[in-house]
């Protein structure tokens, strides 16, 4: 398959023997999206239109005050941002509260709750969008693409997916939800008992390495080999619940 924009970062990451190519694609892409949002794109109308409406989830704004590059162009982004936030749930609290004293006279109960609870969640879907979220979620969808390409058109590419490290629950679901949408009967019967087995050994052999490192407590292997299991507490957070660390800026 002739590489392309979405090929040459999929190889790269499979190629890089990491223990989740999937979280290794997601780390730089999420890179690349801090950078993109506190770069010059940040004055582009369309991207601030985005941006005003969306804002960014917790973590991307610890990591987008964190990188320091541009402390600036996040003061204004969020400027913006909390003047579209306020219009919009300032408009929502208000309203509730106009119910809440019209419902008191009335004795409808029931209008009261119902409006309390639709303006609770209209303030939890504004503090849940994320630009960079959506934009990583639509850009690891076309990566499923090439990865299910590329596993029934590249024989080298199936050899390393087959016999690579594994991967950590969250993206082992977003591959089998994505072979229910983007794989035939057939193909699901190559790829899952694949996908089956290699997620298998890896399981297997982290699990050893933990039951290891707690043996090694005891007194009566103080001698013996750590083997490979000195880290395998931390592989197994990352393995049970996938993330990574970002690279610092100091």
């Amino acid at each position: 398959m002739k590489e392309t924009i979405y090929t040459i970062p999929v190889n790269d990451a499979y190629q890089a023997g990491g223990e989740c190519p999937l979280c290794a694609l997601q780390m730089t892409l999420d890179q690349q999206l801090l950078e993109y949002y506190l770069g010059p794109a940040l004055m582009e109308p369309d991207v601030r239109k985005t941006t005003n409406q969306k804002g960014f989830c917790r973590e991307h704004l610890q990591a987008l005050y964190a990188s320091e590059s541009n402390r600036l162009g996040l003061g204004l982004t969020l400027h913006t941002h909390l003047k579209d936030v306020s219009a919009d749930l300032l408009a929502q609290l208000d309203g509730a509260a106009a119910v809440g004293r019209r419902t008191l006279l009335s004795g409808r109960e029931k209008d009261y709750k119902d409006r309390l609870a639709a303006t609770a969640r209209a303030i939890s879907v504004r503090e849940a969008d994320c630009a960079i979220c959506d934009r990583l979620s639509q850009t690891m969808e076309r990566y499923l693409d090439v990865i299910f390409y590329q596993y029934f058109q590249d024989p080298a590419f199936r050899e390393t997916f087959d016999h690579g490290p594994g991967y950590c629950l969250p993206h082992l679901s977003l591959l089998v939800e994505g072979a229910s949408r983007h794989l035939s009967q057939n193909q699901v019967s190559v790829f899952m008992p694949a996908l089956a087995s290699l997620q298998r050994r890896c399981l297997e052999t982290l699990t050893d390495d933990v039951e290891w490192y707690t043996l090694k407590f005891d007194y009566r292997n103080s001698d013996k080999s750590w083997k490979n299991s000195k880290d395998a507490l931390p592989r197994s957070i990352r393995r049970l619940s996938g993330g990574f660390e970002r690279k610092s800026n100091k």
